[in-house]
Parts: structure tokens; C-alpha cells; sequence
């Protein structure tokens, strides 16, 4: 038993309720996401045939839903500007965040977007970092913890010589991924790097 007496408002447990909040959703096929209003958290889930994603893919398939590939947040625009973005209007910025997301899997030559599904909960914008960090800890998704770079946005003219993405080398086609210098890590350290991880979940 432990020793603390349980306090509800603990900010732990009132990230965890976001957490919870958001693994009540229904999920829906990321293609077909219809636009609405909010700032937030989501979960993509993978459900296909990638040969390195079989046992993630396994978790998700008939509809079980059990292993996010990747977790993320959108914010309002104040907070992506180093302030809080209490309060502010956000727009849909958690709706356009999705369709980042489903664009650059549209581009990569080996996944299909009809194998992707995802959660999202609109949160008031306090709490959206810590749900977020909290469903990270609490399911390690493949793309946050090993995979880098799915999120990643074009960094713009003259800032191209930075190293692509692990996602990037493993899921070729974004066109200004294609521009960055060549990351010094292979696609066969990358795949090693995705089974060993996966041994251990």
C-alpha cells in the first residue's frame, strides 16, 4: 500500500486524467479526420504491413488500438512563441497538426495513409505538455524513442545542412527531407536500433 494518501489534484493525476480522457476516444482513420476547432493531444496508431512496424501493427490490429506509434501535441500559437498561449484562441491548430502528420506519410514511398488511425482530445492549454509527456512515458511510442523526426517541418531556404531525419531514411519522399545532408546513421543501424527497442517492450 502506499504510504502517500492520494490527492486528486496532484498535477500528476490531473495529467493522467488527460491521458485517460484521450484513450477514451474513438479512434478514426487519419485520412478521413473532419476539421474541427482546439488545441490538444493525439495518438497515431499504425496498422499495416511495414516489416519493421509487424509487432506495433499486431497491438493495433481489429480495431484494439493497444500501441501508439507516435503521441504529440498541438498548442496555441503563444505557447510555440516561448510563452504559455493561456487562454488564447487556438484555432484548429490541433485538426491542422493531423494533417501535417497525414501529409508526410501521403509522401513517404512505403506507407499507405489508410494504415494509419489516430485518438485526439481538445485540452484546455495548461495541461496539453504534461498529458502529452505523460502518454509518452506511459506507452513509449516507436517515433518518439527511436525513431526521429516524423514531426519534423521544413527548416526553410538556407537552412538546409542539417542532417535528415531517422524517419526520413526510413520512410523516404518528403521532398525537403530530400535536401538535408545525409544523416551518418544507416537504415540497417536504424532497423537494428527498432528491434532491440522492441525486445524490450
Amino acid at each position: 500500500m502506499n504510504d502517500k494518501p492520494f490527492n486528486p489534484l496532484d498535477k500528476k493525476n490531473l495529467g493522467l486524467s488527460v491521458a485517460d480522457a484521450l484513450l477514451e476516444q474513438k479512434a478514426h482513420q487519419l485520412k478521413d479526420v473532419l476539421k474541427f476547432d482546439g488545441a490538444g493531444v493525439y495518438a497515431i496508431y499504425y496498422a499495416g504491413n511495414f516489416p519493421l512496424y509487424k509487432r506495433i501493427s499486431a497491438k493495433n490490429k481489429n480495431r484494439k488500438f493497444d500501441w501508439p506509434i507516435y503521441v504529440g501535441k498541438a498548442v496555441p500559437a503563444g505557447a510555440r512563441k516561448g510563452g504559455f498561449g493561456l487562454d488564447e484562441q487556438p484555432g484548429n491548430v490541433l485538426f491542422k497538426r493531423l494533417q501535417e502528420h497525414l501529409a508526410s506519410i501521403e509522401d513517404a514511398e512505403n506507407l499507405d495513409a489508410k494504415d494509419f488511425f489516430c485518438r485526439y482530445l481538445a485540452v484546455d492549454d495548461i495541461w496539453i505538455p504534461l498529458g502529452e509527456s505523460l502518454l509518452i512515458e506511459k506507452f513509449s511510442p516507436l517515433w518518439n524513442k527511436v525513431v526521429d523526426g516524423f514531426g519534423n517541418h521544413d527548416p526553410g531556404s538556407g537552412r538546409h545542412n542539417q542532417q535528415n531525419s531517422p524517419w526520413d531514411i526510413l520512410h523516404p519522399g518528403r521532398a525537403w527531407a530530400a535536401k538535408l545532408k545525409d544523416n551518418k546513421k544507416s537504415r540497417a543501424k536504424i532497423a537494428e536500433e527498432i528491434e532491440a527497442f522492441l525486445d524490450r517492450h
